[in-house]
């Protein structure tokens, strides 16, 4: 379908979603990247993510001529995909206009991965998407937490654990390149955004 020619409820043509958890508890740690992302989109962009609607904050914007919702799923990370269907189905987004910005272990800290679509790999917030959505033609961007220290480390110890300084800084300046991924992928440049920022 050619880009800029799809009609949806209210002429809404993308959703940003961050994954994370809603507790202040979470609020630095490694699952919660995503959050650190979608603020740094919100930011950018003066967008207020604070309506509370679909089981998540939400606030809509404008990016590359598209008017985007944001969105902060509020169910935790394991029920991220009832907050995205609920949205996409209102609106009638389709998969492949779902951009989804989160953490992953096999990346170092302040590293970056842009996706077409893929698999959950592991990561339980994309499975719950990919759940609910029946689909995971959806577009990604991974922002590198680390991995665990030792191969016996629980994992959902890892990833609700806080960064240390150095890490939150690297993980930071990945988050504030975000803004401008988002943006090229909304314009339909993602080959572009993969070029310049995968690492």
């Amino acid at each position: 379908m050619p880009f800029f020619q799809r009609e949806s409820a209210g002429g809404l043509g993308w959703l940003v979603v961050g994954l994370g958890n809603p507790e202040k508890k979470y609020e630095r740690t490694r699952h919660n990247t995503g959050f650190m992302a979608l603020d740094a989109i919100a930011d950018a962009w003066s967008v207020s993510v604070t309506r509370k609607k679909f089981e998540a904050l939400v606030g809509e914007g404008t990016a590359a001529g598209e008017r985007v919702l944001l969105m902060k799923p509020q169910t935790y990370m394991n029920l991220s995909g009832a907050a995205v269907e609920k949205a996409a189905s209102f609106y009638k987004i389709p998969p492949e206009r779902i951009l989804v910005l989160f953490d992953d272990i096999s990346l170092p800290p302040g590293k970056l991965r842009i996706r077409r679509k893929g698999s959950h790999g592991g990561h339980n917030g994309i499975r719950s998407i990919v759940d609910y959505l029946q689909s995971d033609a959806f577009p990604r961007v991974k922002l590198g937490v680390g991995e665990k220290p030792h191969p016996d480390y629980d994992l959902a110890d890892w990833v609700l654990s806080a960064f240390k300084s150095e890490e939150l800084e690297e993980v930071q300046d990945a988050a504030a390149r975000c803004p401008e991924i988002a943006a090229l992928i909304v314009k339909g440049q993602i080959d572009e955004a993969m070029n310049r920022f995968n690492s």
